[in-house]
């Protein structure tokens, strides 16, 4: 990719792609240096009761740790390229969209969060759809999570707070 910008965005029909511009115009316009769309359920069964549960306990530790108050991982999301790649984000599976979040927090980003609305997906969830996936999933984001801890106590422990 050459483009200033890297936008993401499932491609299971649960978000409008039409809405790409809310996450993108505050990082092209330099208000922001990573945002994200907050999943809002437009139906009942659009969003699995699992799988937000999870949602929600796995925000909670994401603010917990940087202080950013976020309630999504949001799928839709958009950043500068080149600060992206800057990152050195390591993980390649379902551990990639938490660590982006805890890299970019702790390089102290910008993050917003704006509201989007969320459909049932079209199609089966390979993540949550599937309990291979799943137990998957929640592997590598507990690996993700333990890592940045362990590197905050690290920070903890160094003279002047790792400063």
């Amino acid at each position: 990719a050459t483009a200033p910008l890297v936008a993401f965005c499932d491609a299971d029909a649960s978000m409008d792609p039409a809405l790409l511009p809310h996450v993108v115009d505050p990082v092209r316009d330099g208000e922001r240096d990573l945002v994200l769309g907050r999943r809002i359920p437009s139906t009942r069964g659009a969003w699995p009761l699992h799988a937000r549960i999870a949602n929600l306990e796995l925000a909670r530790r994401l603010r917990r740790i940087t202080g950013v108050p976020l309630h999504d991982l949001g799928p839709m999301r958009c950043g500068r390229r080149t600060e992206l790649l800057d990152l050195g984000i390591l993980d390649r599976r379902s551990g990639y969209p938490l660590e982006m979040l805890l890299r970019a927090s702790a390089a102290k980003w910008r993050i917003l969060e704006v509201e989007m609305p969320y459909a049932p997906r079209v199609g089966r969830s390979k993540v949550t759809g599937t309990l291979r996936g799943t137990v998957t999933a929640v592997r590598d984001m507990s690996r993700v999570l333990a890592e940045a801890r362990a590197a905050a106590a690290g920070a903890d422990r160094t003279p002047g707070g790792g400063a």
